[in-house]
């Protein structure tokens, strides 16, 4: 039996079929049809998991589950979605709505989550008891292994270490709060400071930086001494085996991790420090995330 799994998204919507091994066997996207709603999005995952099938040469009868990572909130429980505001969804029963298209078994996670379950499950963190993903995109988002198993939060609300107060009274967060981590360790906070001296995006800032171009260059290292501080608070609290950074900002390789893992090291209580490493699984971490939590 395969499991397929979505990675819904408010620019695309990804799709995949998970093998007996974990492996990921083919997958697809198609555009998310903002403003059409909620109907308009399960047709469109309807039409994935048949194009899937065809593609794999699949019968419906093969595929046992189907799991589905959403950007926002979740009643795990009762497969709603409570707040997705890149997708307009509110309440919405996601797991009910697919159910009713595809007759599976359905099960609705968070995209950080799910990106935390795949490195667990078949990338980085694999073998680990306590771990922690963390992806730096947009925003931050990040999950937590502990004891083996992906921790949702002690009351269900999930987990959201990118709005962890970083600096108090500090910058103004897309939460409505100032000084979450989210404002000093997203890409976006390269993006936005790199733009007052000419650059555009944050691997232009990354690229110059590797230049030598001096304003670059210090916005670098202020990102990394508070991407640091973010990382050395999670290692104080929860003293993990190894934390995996996923996001493009990973894609500036050793030029990033290793002054990132000394920032880390001077600030870490214990007297040894987790491994840091970058997530393995990269795009395809919804997909694959969303498929192992498929019934």
């Amino acid at each position: 039996m395969v499991r397929v799994g979505y990675d819904i998204g408010g620019t695309n919507i990804a799709a995949g079929i998970l093998d007996e091994r974990n492996v990921l066997i083919c997958k697809k996207s198609m555009p998310f049809p903002r403003g059409r709603g909620t109907q308009a999005v399960i047709d469109v995952c309807t039409a994935l998991y048949r194009a899937l099938l065809t593609e794999a040469a699949l019968s419906d009868a093969e595929v046992s589950g189907v799991g589905t990572a959403v950007p926002g909130s979740v009643d795990i429980e009762n497969g709603v979605v409570i707040d997705a505001h890149n997708l307009d969804f509110h309440h919405t029963p996601l797991a009910g709505l697919l159910h009713e298209s595809l007759q599976k078994p359905i099960a609705v996670i968070n995209d950080a989550d799910a990106a935390a379950l795949a490195e667990h499950g078949v990338g980085a963190l694999k073998g680990t008891e306590t771990s922690v993903m963390i992806t730096i995109g947009t925003g931050i988002g990040g999950g937590l292994i502990l004891n083996g198993q992906l921790f949702r939060g002690g009351r269900g609300n999930g987990t959201e270490p990118g709005h962890m107060v970083l600096r108090n009274g500090g910058r103004l967060c897309t939460c409505g709060i100032h000084g979450c981590a989210e404002a000093y360790c997203a890409a976006t906070r390269l993006a936005k400071d790199g733009a007052s001296f000419g650059l555009c995006g944050a691997k232009e800032v990354i690229d110059a930086a590797k230049a030598g171009n001096p304003d670059a260059s210090e916005l670098f290292r202020a990102f990394v001494d508070d991407l640091g501080s973010y990382l050395a608070s999670i290692v104080n609290l929860l003293d993990p085996e190894r934390i995996a950074i996923g996001g493009g900002v990973c894609g500036a390789g050793s030029f990033l991790m290793e002054p990132l893992r000394a920032n880390v090291k001077e600030k870490c209580f214990f007297e040894t420090c987790p491994e840091i490493v970058v997530a393995t699984a990269g795009n395809d971490a919804g997909i694959i995330g969303a498929c192992l939590i498929a019934p």
